[in-house]
Parts: C-alpha cells; sequence; structure tokens
C-alpha cells in the first residue's frame, strides 16, 4: 500500500534527484517533472518522468491532473511561483518547498545581498533560527524573491499547508556549483599549496541533497504549515574542509594562513569565504518532524569528490560548472596566488 502520489518539481536537479529516491523508498508513487523530462539513473522504474516548464501557461495545472496528495518543489523562486501553487491548492494536498538560508539579515540589516558592499557580510547569531529576522519581500534579489515566495505560502494558511525548508549550502553529486571544486581541483593539478583567508575559520554551513532529502521524505509524511532550516549535522570550517577532501583524495597539502581578509582580490578567497560564521540551527527540524540526518559532511565526501573529478574530467572547469563560473571569478589563479607568495618571502 503507498502513502500516496508526489509530483516533484525540478526532480532532475541536484536535490531533486535525492527526493524523488527518498520517497520512493519511503513508499510515494512519484511522479519526476523536469523541463528536460529525464531520469537519474538510481531512480527505480516505477518512477514517472515527465516533461514540463512551470512557465508555459496551464502546464503544471496539467501535470498535476485530477491532484496529488503531496507537491515537491525544488525550484520555486518567487511570489509568482507561489501564487501559482495557491492557485492550485484545490488539486495539492500539502506541499514542500525548498526556500534559502539566504532569507536571513543581521540587526544591521545586512543580509547576502548586502555582501559585496564594504562591511556588508552578515554577522548573525550562531546558530541562526527560524525565528530570526529576515530580509523584505520584494523582487530586486535572490533573498527578497525567496521570502516573497515564503510569505505567499504562508499566506494560504490550511489551505495549502506547505514547509518550506531554507537550505544552507547545498552539495553533493550534480550540483553546477560546487564549492569543494575549489580543493578537488587542486589536488587534481598537483597545486601543493593554498591560500586561506581569515585564518582558515570560515564557516558557511553545508547541507547534503541527501540530508535535505530526508527532511523533504519526512515533511510529505507529516503536512504543515512551517518553516525549517536544512542543513547538515555540523558547519566545519574551510581549514577542516580542505583537509576531508585531501583525506578523501589521499594528497597532503600546504596550507598557508592569511590572517583576515583576502589581501589581493582572489588570493584567500574560497566559495565558503566570510568574516562571521553562518550556521543555522537545526533543533526546530528535530522537535517538529523528528528528523535526523543521513549522512555527515565528511561522510558524504567520497562520492561527491568522485563525482567531481569524473565530470570535471577533459573539460574546462567553468564548462563543467557553470554555477560556479556565473560569478565570474577565476577561482584557480594560481599564478596570483604564486606572486603573493614570492612578495612574502
Amino acid at each position: 500500500m503507498t502513502k500516496g502520489n508526489a509530483f516533484v518539481l525540478g526532480a532532475t536537479g541536484q536535490v531533486g534527484r535525492a527526493a524523488v529516491r527518498a520517497l520512493v523508498a519511503d513508499g510515494w508513487e512519484v511522479t519526476a517533472a523536469s523541463r528536460g523530462g529525464g531520469r537519474d539513473e538510481g531512480w527505480p522504474e516505477e518512477v514517472r518522468s515527465v516533461r514540463l516548464d512551470r512557465n508555459e501557461d496551464g502546464a503544471l495545472a496539467a501535470g498535476l491532473g485530477d491532484g496529488v496528495d503531496v507537491l515537491v518543489d525544488i525550484v520555486a523562486y518567487d511570489r509568482g511561483h507561489g501564487r501559482q501553487l495557491t492557485g492550485l491548492a484545490d488539486r495539492i494536498g500539502s506541499a514542500v518547498v525548498v526556500s534559502s538560508g539566504a532569507v536571513y539579515e543581521d540587526e544591521k540589516g545586512r543580509s547576502f545581498d548586502t555582501q559585496d558592499q564594504p562591511d556588508g557580510f552578515p554577522a548573525f547569531p550562531v546558530p541562526v533560527a527560524e525565528e530570526w529576522r529576515t530580509v523584505a519581500p520584494g523582487d530586486s534579489t535572490y533573498g527578497t524573491r525567496k521570502i516573497a515566495l515564503e510569505r505567499e505560502l504562508l499566506a494560504a494558511g490550511e489551505a495549502l499547508p506547505t514547509t518550506l525548508l531554507r537550505a544552507g549550502a547545498i552539495h553533493g553529486p550534480y550540483c553546477p556549483g560546487p564549492r569543494e571544486l575549489w580543493f578537488v581541483k587542486r589536488a587534481l593539478d598537483g597545486r601543493p599549496v593554498r591560500l586561506l583567508s581569515y585564518g582558515g575559520a570560515s564557516r558557511f554551513h553545508p547541507a547534503h541533497v541527501d540530508n535535505l532529502a530526508e527532511l523533504v521524505r519526512l515533511a510529505a509524511a507529516n503536512p504543515g504549515s512551517r518553516v525549517l532550516n536544512g542543513a547538515d549535522p555540523e558547519a566545519p570550517t574551510v581549514a577542516e574542509i580542505g583537509a576531508a577532501i585531501d583525506a578523501v583524495l589521499g594528497v597532503e597539502s600546504e596550507t598557508v594562513l592569511i590572517e583576515g581578509a583576502p589581501p589581493q582580490d582572489l588570493v584567500g578567497l574560497t566559495p565558503w569565504t566570510a568574516p562571521h560564521p553562518v550556521v543555522y540551527d537545526m533543533t526546530a527540524a528535530e522537535r517538529e518532524l523528528g528528523y535526523r540526518p543521513v549522512v555527515s559532511y565528511a561522510a558524504s565526501l567520497p562520492g561527491t569528490v568522485e563525482w567531481l573529478a569524473g565530470h570535471l574530467k577533459g573539460r574546462d572547469w567553468r564548462e563543467a560548472f557553470p554555477g560556479l563560473a556565473k560569478y565570474g571569478v577565476d577561482w584557480f589563479d594560481y599564478a596570483a596566488e604564486d606572486a603573493w607568495l614570492a612578495s612574502r618571502a
């Protein structure tokens, strides 16, 4: 006997693939919807895959047909998507929607939207809980759009019970912008040294796709209107991440710790670099859903590293990982690093 029918939007993305697997294993009949209509090799045959672009008029309504017990939306982005879902509330028993930890702001009004401004990086409490203040809803940035999405869905109340998952720094296979590449590519290139600003102590709480999928599974089985953080059981420092990746690859790298901010543009900068820690409180998910993480950061790394190395092989990193390249940063400017090291010597 199945738990019901689940419809996953964004099913072939990094989180969607894991969510489909988790739901099927828990006894749901799953329809996996994506713009390409593809499949993951790890899905069982009974998963029904469909091609669907939510931005086409009537496409989502047609895909839902007579209705679903739970809709899992990995790719909802803004107020418009929220209204799209609430407009179909009569066909959706409950929803689980992925939001982002980028919605929080600190007591000075700083958020991830202001991090590129002088003294603009937010200083959150450690850890930051769901009750903490957020940016104002709007249409101008990623964070303001995500909070607008949240407000729209929560306003629906019992008409569409929705669990919103504020994800941390998502990692795992199929990630288009993998932060771990910063260490993996250096090891594959035989780069013997890496420079870490802020003494290598930066922490940007990761969230493995399997842990997010477990939250999706639990929320699907326990409908309600709520906001929950989504992150791993630990928030390692960037230096600890580098050491863990070295251990997976069987290499030893020299780490040069730089006190304070990156001294020259990219020297000492990593995708985790921040002057203040970003750590999410997971006690609400434990309390409300009985959540327990299914994998630790270190234990997840072998699978991630293997996928990264295979996906990168024979390709320029910008082509292989457009989500990382979109920032316009050359994360692997070894010449600049060597010049800085030579100046210090």
